[in-house]
């Protein structure tokens, strides 16, 4: 049967009173009153049978869309095997002790680090888990205030921006993580806009961290030393810039992947970051290294390393702009795309977002990146072409 047919907006719209079905049990019962609660249906024996899953909402002791199908799989689970969700989901509540903050990372970790694609972050959360917020891992999940999280920021905040940065991020993802169970409820305090820029000041006055970025200002200067350097490093990493790509999608881009005609690059799901397949227009000079770089082709990779049937390796771009004495990461460069589109054009947030890959917002945004807004990006990227080549 299919699942998750409702969204936020369909349901904040809807006034009339009965039912709206997600599908496979899960329903939103609107009453006259216009109160919004969840239930699952199921039957047993010929019986219909339901359980109250919580009010619709994001607020303390409401629960979301995502929360509610969470909970709605965990009964599915139960009634598979002969269970009775009614009974047991409610004894598990009673009875289960509250977690605490570290062992829900550790859960978090578990689940997750199967879709994990890049090979420095398991590592990378390993670290958060234990020694970033080993300070805080005891307090129990539905207890964790601003305190707790300054008591971790604090000391990297001023020293280790990067460090810092993502702590914040990871500790915010967790928190989200554990409302999502109903461990906890409220507004998450780790979170950055509205919060805790209100107490901390931005990272970027601090260090530039990792992933340093150059001002956009200095970006047609900059593009025309890179043209001037003859390498397939140095062209891979002018495609990336021009494109606002990461580094690991040009580098392990084939040929397969180009459509000329069209003017398009499809990078596919596995081996974008969100795990969805993300289109790429190709305008002026990002094109035309493409088509320079297919009269050489010894393959299937567009940029092949010294070995051809292997690509340039990720210290490839470092060395490049070392080269070129420039204090970046290539990874910032994306950062750069963004303050520039911001701050100097008119194209909307959501063009933006969608250009980089970028699965952000509500579910409104979010249907707003699926459909692709192509034609959009492909005005908004030939305008940093333009802008990349100082016209």
């Amino acid at each position: 049967m299919a699942r998750h047919k409702l969204t936020d907006t369909q349901i904040r719209a809807t006034a009339r009173v009965g039912v709206l079905g997600d599908g496979d049990g899960l329903f939103l019962r609107i009453k006259p009153s216009g109160r919004r609660s969840w239930i699952f249906i199921w039957r047993r024996f010929g019986i219909r049978r339901e359980i109250g899953l919580g009010p619709y909402g994001r607020g303390t002791g409401e629960v979301s869309l995502a929360a509610a199908r969470i909970k709605a799989e965990e009964a599915r689970s139960i009634v598979g095997r002969g269970g009775n969700p009614r009974e047991e989901m409610r004894e598990r509540i009673a009875a289960k002790p509250v977690q605490t903050l570290g062992e829900v990372v550790d859960e978090y970790v578990e689940a997750m680090q199967s879709k994990w694609r890049g090979r420095q972050t398991q590592p990378a959360w390993k670290r958060f888990a234990g020694t970033y917020i080993k300070a805080i891992r005891k307090v129990p999940i539905d207890r964790v205030v601003t305190d707790d999280v300054l008591r971790v920021l604090r000391p990297l905040w001023g020293s280790k921006a990067e460090t810092a940065g993502k702590t914040r991020e990871r500790l915010k993802i967790v928190l989200d993580y554990g409302k999502s169970r109903g461990l906890r409820h409220g507004d998450n305090p780790a979170e950055w806009k509205g919060h805790l820029e209100n107490i901390l000041p931005p990272l970027k006055s601090l260090s530039r961290g990792h992933h340093a970025a150059l001002p956009y200002g200095e970006i047609p200067t900059f593009m025309a030393r890179l043209r001037a350097v003859e390498s397939t490093a140095a062209r891979a990493l002018e495609f990336t810039i021009l494109t606002a790509a990461r580094s690991g999608e040009t580098r392990e881009a084939t040929w397969a992947e180009f459509d000329f005609d069209a003017g398009i690059w499809t990078v596919p799901a596995g081996r974008m970051k969100g795990e969805r397949m993300h289109r790429v227009p190709l305008v002026g000079r990002a094109l035309e290294i493409i088509k320079n770089m297919r009269t050489r082709a010894i393959g299937d990779l567009v940029f092949p390393g010294r070995i051809a049937r292997r690509p340039i390796s990720d210290a490839t771009f470092g060395n490049v702009l070392a080269a070129l004495k420039v204090d970046v990461t290539a990874h910032g460069f994306r950062s750069t795309f963004r303050d520039w589109a911001a701050d100097e054009t008119p194209h909307e947030r959501e063009v933006v977002e969608a250009a980089i890959a970028h699965a952000v917002g509500d579910q409104v945004e979010r249907a707003y990146r699926r459909m692709d807004a192509l034609e959009k990006r492909r005005h908004l990227m030939t305008d940093w072409d333009n802008y990349c080549a100082g016209k």
